[in-house]
């Protein structure tokens, strides 16, 4: 099977005859034996021959189908057209060329467009493992099961989940050159894990985070959405600046533990929404306690108390407290997936009162 390495390996073997301001590869995705790319080119004089070369170093490596769209290619642009690991001019990756320029305003998508009927809320925590991407994936679910139009952009390039956590084992498809999200329960997803093969690790440098998140928008045919979710990655780095820059109208979910120290770290992504003047809608507490089986009573296993505080210290809401423990599903359900829980449960519930708060504070 072709793999993406590959198909990169052989699209950089032709690109390396041009120079960074004449030919730019980028977006290089290969299903099966079928690879799709953008190719941007600063004349339209050399796109046959080069269109001929790029087809027949990809039949060599193994590709039955390829798709090339072509664009034009800015003066000065080459340098930070290709994400690292895709094919710029002279085979350069394009972290070494210099930083993403540009914002949201640059990106051709009818979501960042002026007039755009879509809520995006940014859904972000101090650090990993405090239930994030569960919490993204059951507020998206819920909104859903609400009636609304939602997706997913799982913008934790290193720490990619979503399709996981919500059972998604298919990968996108390639229509009239745009990229098809999945749709799980009625929510439309898109993650770099589609992107990958073997779980293998992304190995890249912060500007190409900032590219891959654009080509989330610009590259994507997600049609109307009344809601996007962003599931950031834990912390204030390079993906959360970019949200800033590229969505300035997002709102922000604040998501940690009631346990003191994770309430304590969370504040600071808290303090950045506020610095870019990003509404906080609120503060999810998760892992609030565990509901003992023999007594029914709660017990306060991370401590009690972090999201009120953090809630209190960024003049926030504190929208719900979420019981430790796994969703009721099993393997043999249709619909089974390890993280999203029934809409009739104890927590499903909770997730559809978060959701109907996020609507009535959005006003949509």
């Amino acid at each position: 099977m072709l793999t993406r390495e590959q198909a990169l390996e052989a699209v950089g073997s032709v690109t390396a005859q041009y120079s960074a301001d004449t030919v730019s590869v980028r977006d290089v995705v290969v299903k099966d034996r079928q690879v799709s790319m953008t190719v941007l080119t600063a004349s339209e004089d050399i796109r046959p021959s080069l269109e001929t070369a790029l087809r027949a170093a990809l039949a060599r490596a193994g590709a039955e189908t390829v798709h090339c769209r072509f664009r034009a290619l800015e003066s000065g642009a080459g340098a930070a057209a290709a994400p690292q690991g895709q094919a710029g001019g002279k085979g350069q990756p394009a972290a070494a060329k210099g930083p993403v320029q540009g914002h949201g305003a640059g990106i051709d998508s009818p979501l960042l467009a002026a007039g755009s009927g879509t809520q995006f809320i940014a859904v972000a925590s101090g650090k990993g493992g405090v239930g994030k991407s569960t919490v993204t994936v059951n507020l998206a679910v819920a909104l859903a099961r609400k009636g609304k139009r939602v997706g997913i952009i799982d913008a934790d390039i290193y720490g990619f989940s979503v399709p996981d956590m919500m059972g998604i084992e298919t990968r996108p498809e390639i229509v009239n050159e745009r990229v098809i999200p999945i749709e799980r329960y009625g929510v439309k997803v898109m993650s770099m894990g589609f992107f990958v093969e073997d779980n293998s690790p992304i190995v890249w440098r912060g500007p190409m985070l900032g590219k891959m998140l654009r080509n989330f928008f610009a590259e994507i045919e997600w049609g109307e959405l009344d809601y996007l979710l962003l599931d950031l990655p834990p912390g204030t780095g390079d993906v959360a600046l970019d949200v800033h820059q590229i969505i300035p109208q997002s709102k922000e979910i604040i998501v940690t533990t009631p346990h003191a120290t994770a309430a304590f770290v969370a504040a600071r992504a808290g303090a950045m929404a506020i610095k870019t003047e990003h509404e906080i809608i609120g503060v999810v507490e998760n892992m609030s306690y565990y509901k003992c089986s023999k007594c029914g009573e709660p017990e306060y296993i991370f401590g009690r108390g972090g999201g009120a505080r953090l809630a209190e210290s960024l003049h926030a809401e504190l929208l719900a407290q979420i019981p430790l423990g796994q969703p009721d599903n099993h393997i043999s359900e249709p619909d089974f997936s390890p993280s999203v829980y029934k809409a009739d449960s104890e927590t499903g519930a909770l997730y559809l009162d978060i959701a109907e708060q996020v609507i009535q504070k959005c006003g949509r």
